[in-house]
């Protein structure tokens, strides 16, 4: 048998690259720092028999139609809002992705964005960069505390449990969420109610996003949602930035309808350095940082290395989303 052939999208930790290599699979990476595009993707991914894919490129139609081959996609993501899983069905390619393994990581984030937005931080730090470090008046630029407060959920699933563990340990914050169906596991874990989205809004001193886009979810928080929450909720969102309505958040934090916000995703992405969001004191911006860590990138490797692997081996993926592409017909 020839040498299956792993194409990588994307410079990946050592973790998943040591990984295939020493079950002996021939792995190419694209070596550059530039975003690869669709089009030459798909030129990479003719002479490979599986692609570990770590960017979001787009993988639609168009894709699957050329890459038919593939035995296998790889996402190094536990999101797969960027893959059109059913043209992935109608040419029986599996896809897996990363979940689990981030869901620390990804909470944390949240709980910094809470905490950073909730005191001021960003601001207060961009103030030290500009000279403007001087004795305020007891009135001036103050935050607001959350211990005891009530932190609302949107999407309940191990990302949302961990973010609700942190906050219920540290601030002793009571636990509301709302998801389509109840997570009774999670309830008994965090002693958490699941309540009505209206009553998830009119409760919630923060709304934490840990939903999946799709298109029940795309856009769900416009400028009628913000305006029924809280006049001091702050709004988190480490999802993805087409849950939320941009331009409405940033009408409703001038309007001072809502106390403040924290986002580790935006809608476009890369945001526009620009963006009045940046520049306003009750708001915290990250660049999509929630599984950058050391230890969490690793276990992502690793873990979209094992399901290639298995693949080739015909064992049973770890992770896969459409497993119905594996039924023997």
């Amino acid at each position: 048998m020839s040498q299956k052939v792993v194409f990588i999208s994307s410079k990946i930790p050592e973790a998943g690259l040591a990984l295939l290599k020493q079950d002996g699979y021939q792995v190419i990476e694209w070596d550059s720092e530039r975003r690869i595009n669709k089009e030459e993707l798909i030129a990479h991914c003719k002479d490979a028999h599986a692609l570990l894919n770590a960017r979001s490129t787009q993988l639609d139609e168009e894709f699957f139609k050329a890459c038919s081959h593939l035995e296998i996609v790889s996402l190094l993501s536990a999101g797969y809002d960027h893959v059109d899983l059913a043209a992935a069905n109608n040419y029986r390619v599996p896809v897996t992705n990363t979940p689990g393994v981030l869901s620390k990581a990804t909470a944390d984030t949240a709980f910094l964005l809470m905490m950073a937005a909730s005191r001021k931080a960003f601001f207060q730090h961009k103030k030290i960069i500009n000279g403007k470090w001087q004795k305020n008046l007891p009135t001036d630029l103050l935050g607001i505390e959350l211990r005891g407060k009530t932190l609302g959920i949107f999407g309940l699933g191990q990302i949302g449990l961990e973010m609700g563990r942190m906050c219920k340990r540290a601030l002793d914050m009571e636990i509301i969420y709302h998801n389509r169906t109840r997570n009774e596991a999670a309830e008994e874990v965090l002693d958490a109610t699941w309540v009505s989205f209206d009553e998830l809004l009119d409760r919630s001193d923060v709304i934490s996003v840990h939903s999946a886009l799709t298109a029940d979810t795309k856009g769900r928080f416009n400028k009628d949602v913000f305006y029924r929450m809280k006049s001091n909720a702050i709004f988190i969102n480490t999802s993805r930035g087409a849950v939320h309505n941009e331009m409405d958040l940033i009408s409703v934090l001038e309007e001072k309808r809502i106390w403040g916000a924290g986002l580790d995703v935006t809608n476009p992405e890369p945001m526009s350095p620009d963006n009045p969001l940046l520049f306003m004191e009750n708001v915290a911006v990250l660049p999509h940082i929630g599984s950058a860590t050391v230890e969490t990138r690793n276990e992502m490797s690793l873990l979209a290395a094992k399901n290639i692997i298995a693949r080739f081996n015909d064992e049973i993926l770890l992770t896969c989303l459409n497993p119905e592409v594996l039924e023997v017909t």
